[in-house]
């Protein structure tokens, strides 16, 4: 199969078989992001872990220093005073048993979802729903909580949830290819010491295997490790 224009600029510029330095992957990564649109950056991690155990498994939030990008969409399960802080936090969308038969009927207009506990008997109706779509309201990365103005403020101040699939890989947004080098480097790093921080108690051997940054339309640029080390 022949390869596209663009493809073949790839080719050209990236060495498929080399790990560079995170200033170096940054710098490719902006450079071949020549869409008409803003592109997503986006970092992939594979890590020494086997989900399927209890003790490996990878789940946290963290804010990047430059947000994502993004702007979300952010629904709150609450009721009185609590409802009226998130709506004053800034979140699209609060209610209770209102929302609860919205999304039933398969209107999900948000990206985001948080719960104050006393909601979740109420929102754990949704689970096969908002489960499936992973946005369902976890204690364990923040959106279930009582201090819901806080949770809303960093859903849209660009938090970052992450979460290790089968494989034991990561994904996860790290800004926009309109964003200058050294934002890009600092929410990359800032991405990568909140996966290490979340090391689980059963991960053995190496933990961060491989790195890569990719944008929306372009190749994946392998990471030197050892680089990001330098850079924290």
């Amino acid at each position: 199969m022949a390869l596209s224009k663009r493809q073949k600029i790839w080719a050209d510029k990236v060495d498929v078989d080399k790990f560079y330095n995170i200033d170096e992957a940054i710098k490719l990564a902006k450079e071949l992001a020549t869409s008409k649109f803003d592109e997503s950056v986006e970092l992939c991690m594979n890590l020494g872990v086997d989900p399927k155990h209890a003790d490996q498994t990878v789940r946290a939030m963290t804010t990047l220093p430059h947000g994502t990008g993004k702007t979300l969409r952010v629904a709150v399960f609450a009721r009185d005073e609590k409802a009226e802080e998130a709506k004053a936090a800034g979140a699209d969308i609060v209610g209770a048993e209102d929302l609860v038969e919205t999304i039933q009927k398969g209107e999900i207009n948000f990206d985001k979802c948080i719960a104050t506990p006393d909601m979740m008997a109420l929102v754990g109706r949704l689970g096969k729903i908002l489960g499936t779509k992973g946005m369902m309201p976890n204690p364990k990365v923040g959106t279930v909580t009582p201090d819901v103005a806080k949770a809303v403020k960093e859903q849209k101040g660009g938090s970052v949830e992450f979460r290790a699939e089968k494989a034991g890989i990561v994904h996860a947004g790290v800004g926009k290819a309109s964003f200058d080098e050294k934002q890009l480097k600092e929410n990359v790093v800032a991405f990568v010491q909140a996966v290490q921080r979340a090391k689980p108690a059963g991960a053995k051997g190496t933990y961060i295997e491989k790195i890569a940054l990719t944008t929306t339309m372009g190749p994946g640029i392998k990471i030197d490790i050892e680089s990001l080390q330098d850079a924290a």
